[in-house]
């Protein structure tokens, strides 16, 4: 019975023992715990121009951390340390300490290049306002269907929807803060490293806002800053302000730095006088300060460069590190930033043809920055086509003509060749079918062989054609010199030819003949011969005998 109750008591002390063994042990542990470092969002790889956060966990009641970079203390105090737009200038060992313990360091690397794919606003820059929303278009070279998108409030990280345009070969996500002051937004492939850049959007919860770059703002590159108010009036005027220093007054609503340095550096904010007269006329005119916007200038991935070189467009990298192999080409739809369509090329030379584009040099893990966008008209043999095709057509052109001169004066007559020989005036007498003309010389020589007066044929019919040759005197027209057409019952209406002194008045004369216009109206009066009609009666007596 004693033995029991002494093993009883052993075997309570034992496990008192190892209690406060236990709770030893958890209160030496808990003094000398140290804070750890961590990275939001939590990229594998960190490039050049995105906006991640250091987190140091152990957030005490009053949230005091001291935050050491390469072993100095920084002046920031609070559990989260934000860097914006990092370079490999922010490279180095990061340590934060809270009640006295200081955190293994973290070491932060930043590539100087450019992810896979780009993630930018579809319209506006890097503010908006409170409860307001805007789409993010997310760009790669692959099958965006097994890409995913997030976005990081706080500290807290959610999946967003993606809704995919597999036409254009892109996909848009809705960008909001929630209750977060500011939210940075990124895209990666599904199972793998490749992910898109960083954009960090702030809020405002004023009516006039500074609107910079949603992108890193590049040295040497143009910087846009504008003036906006929320509802969309127009600012009549606006008030540019730097570190709260006036640097520009003016009526345009933005202030634009055309050669981005290390010295513009600094917070930017604004004043806009606006009016809604958009929606009413008579809306009265308002005035308004914008919140304060850093802008911070980096230098950048190195830049490729786009070039003619021959007949071909050269892609070259002045900069870039000796690991860079290939190269991309893209071709720009002119009227959307946004459309961009990845060519088969892949090396640093492709042949010049018209279009817009844009080209980056492979490197490793990352690409180098983008190209200008360079319009290429076409090589100078295409160009040189449309002229061969034109120079042809007129040459063509003019062989027909010369082809068709040389066949209307194959074909000319050889009267008209006479006429033109000794200057005459003849006309040119057609026969008809096997009607033979009887032709008599009208002029004043008595000779009609030697006559160079103008010919008038004397047509008869081969059927009942009867011709009488009308002399002074004879018919119905008293003129001298005329001749009147006889006719049988079968024969046609002739026209009567008379002499200017036997004109009559329009249908006056009878039989329904029609009298030849004068001497006045530029035609030739032609004088007969009486002996030549006298013998011409002759002729058609025989004839009728």
């Amino acid at each position: 019975m004693q033995t029991a109750q002494i093993g009883s008591a052993r075997l309570i002390d034992m496990r008192s023992l190892l209690l406060l063994t236990v709770l030893l042990a958890l209160i030496r542990e808990g003094e000398g715990q140290k804070p750890t470092v961590s990275l939001r969002p939590n990229f594998p790889k960190v490039f050049v121009g995105d906006d991640v956060t250091l987190i140091c966990n152990r957030e005490n009641g009053n949230k005091s951390t001291k935050w050491f970079y390469a072993g100095k203390q920084q002046p920031h105090k609070d559990y989260l340390m934000l860097l914006t737009a990092v370079t490999p200038e922010n490279n180095g060992q990061y340590e934060c300490e809270q009640a006295g313990t200081r955190s293994h360091p973290f070491n932060l690397v930043v590539l100087d290049l450019e992810p896979f794919a780009q993630l930018s606003p579809a319209a506006g820059g890097a503010v908006m306002t409170k409860g307001d929303g805007r789409h993010l278009v997310l760009q790669a070279d692959d099958d965006l269907k097994d890409w995913s998108c997030f976005v990081l409030r706080g500290v807290s990280t959610f999946a967003l929807k993606v809704d995919v345009d597999e036409k254009m070969n892109r996909a848009v996500i809705f960008a909001e803060f929630k209750e977060a002051e500011r939210a940075t937004f990124w895209c990666k492939k599904k199972k793998d490293v490749p992910r898109s850049n960083a954009v960090t959007l702030k809020k405002t919860e004023v009516r006039v806002m500074l609107d910079p770059p949603a992108v890193p703002a590049l040295q040497g590159e143009p910087v846009a800053l504008k003036c906006v108010v929320w509802g969309g009036p127009k600012v009549d005027k606006a008030i540019f302000y730097k570190n709260n220093n006036v640097i520009k007054s003016s009526s345009e609503d933005t202030y634009t730095i055309s050669h981005a340095t290390q010295s513009d550096n600094g917070k930017y904010s604004c004043h806009a006088t606006y009016s809604f007269s958009h929606i009413n006329k008579q809306a009265a005119w308002l005035e308004g300060d914008s919140d304060a916007q850093e802008l911070k200038i980096i230098g950048g991935p190195p830049s490729a460069v786009i070039s003619v070189s021959a007949n071909n467009l050269q892609c070259s990298c002045p900069h870039c590190p000796d690991g860079c192999t290939s190269y991309e080409w893209y071709n720009i739809h002119f009227d959307d930033p946004h459309a961009r369509v990845k060519l088969p090329e892949n090396g640093e030379y492709i042949l010049n043809k018209e279009g817009k584009f844009i080209c980056r040099r492979k490197c490793g893990e990352g690409f180098s920055h983008f190209s200008h966008h360079f319009i290429s008209k076409g090589s100078d043999t295409a160009n040189l086509v449309p002229i061969l095709v034109a120079a042809f057509v007129i040459f063509l052109g003019f062989l027909i003509i010369l082809l068709v001169a040389l066949k209307r004066r194959r074909g000319r007559s050889p009267i008209q060749d006479k006429d033109k020989k000794t200057g005459g005036d003849y006309e040119q007498i057609q026969l008809k079918g096997k009607d033979q003309g009887v032709y008599h010389t009208l002029g004043e020589s008595q000779s009609k062989d030697q006559a160079e007066g103008g010919y008038e044929p004397l047509q008869k019919k081969q059927e009942e054609g009867v011709y009488h040759t009308v002399g002074p005197g004879e018919g119905q027209s008293e003129g001298q010199g005329g001749y009147e057409a006889l006719k049988n019952v079968k024969a046609e209406v002739y026209q009567t030819l008379s002499s200017e002194g036997s004109k009559k008045p329009t249908g006056e004369a009878e039989g329904g003949y029609e009298q030849l216009p004068q001497k006045d109206k530029d035609y030739e009066v032609v004088k007969v011969e009486e002996n030549q009609y006298e013998e011409l009666k002759k002729q058609m007596g025989t004839e009728k005998e």
